[in-house]
């Protein structure tokens, strides 16, 4: 893979992780269109790229993980408890996810299924309700939420902030937890990835370290260049026209299937 295109990708996911639009499935838009050859290591790819990102949550929410490990470790744990379903669905299910569901087929589904969540998302939160403290069971909700976005095109960021919601949390804490229990997910993703790729056997062959480097780069600029304002759009109820710009999406992409 040329190394512009790996630049380019890097942008992508930098952008879009902090959106409510999947930043996998829109990485694996921009690879079809950019015609970037992986070597069949779309999701080493990815995750390698969310290294960059990551770099830019811990570096937004150093001074709140820093309060939690002072001051509240009962968020602390209900935090690690969240990761568990997202943790056992890598470690058992991952290389599934990865042939069935990396290969583009389905995007245009989960691309609907997420604006479907964000329309439901935005009109629950705008209802007078009962606003309802994080405790073990919200939190392993959200943590189920963040276990299905494993799925290419079904945003975890969205799914988690929707759950949360949902479930009676404040939509300020339900965006800061849903970006918080992003950390432990994306660092044990890495690990993961990181021993396939040194065991060998060409698994992430397709992708050079040069390529890595320069996508890792520009996904953790892009990502420091617009983390405020994404979070001040996901916090602010601006939810909507993530929904319909998915769901424009997502029949764009299910009516191009039936013409090519």
């Amino acid at each position: 893979m040329e190394l512009w295109k790996a630049a380019i990708l890097g942008m992508v996911q930098g952008v879009t992780e902090f959106l409510p639009v999947s930043s996998s499935g829109h990485l694996i838009l921009f690879e079809r269109i950019l015609n970037a050859d992986t070597g069949g290591a779309d999701m080493f790819l990815g995750v390698m790229l969310h290294a960059g990102t990551l770099v830019a949550v811990l570096a937004v929410y150093a001074p709140m993980l820093w309060d939690l490990l002072k001051n509240d470790r009962k968020k602390l744990g209900f935090l690690l408890l969240a990761t568990l379903p997202a943790a056992l669905v890598g470690v058992f299910l991952g290389d599934l996810v990865d042939s069935v569901f990396f290969g583009g087929k389905w995007l245009w589904l989960f691309f609907a299924l997420t604006a479907l969540l964000l329309f439901v998302c935005e009109r629950r939160s705008r209802r007078p309700r009962l606003l309802r403290p994080l405790n073990a069971g919200r939190s392993l909700i959200a943590g189920g939420a963040q276990a299905l976005a494993v799925i290419p095109g079904l945003s975890r960021s969205g799914a988690t902030l929707a759950a949360g919601i949902l479930a009676g949390l404040p939509r300020e804490e339900a965006a800061d937890f849903s970006f918080l229990m992003s950390i432990p997910v994306i660092a044990g993703a890495i690990f993961v990835e990181l021993v396939k790729a040194m065991r060998g056997g060409g698994y992430a062959a397709g992708v050079s370290w040069q390529c890595l480097a320069v996508g890792g780069v520009c996904a953790a600029l892009f990502g420091f260049l617009s983390v405020k304002g994404m979070l001040r759009a996901v916090k602010g109820g601006k939810l909507t026209g993530f929904a319909v710009y998915l769901a424009i999406l997502s029949a764009v992409l299910l009516a191009l299937q039936f013409i090519f």
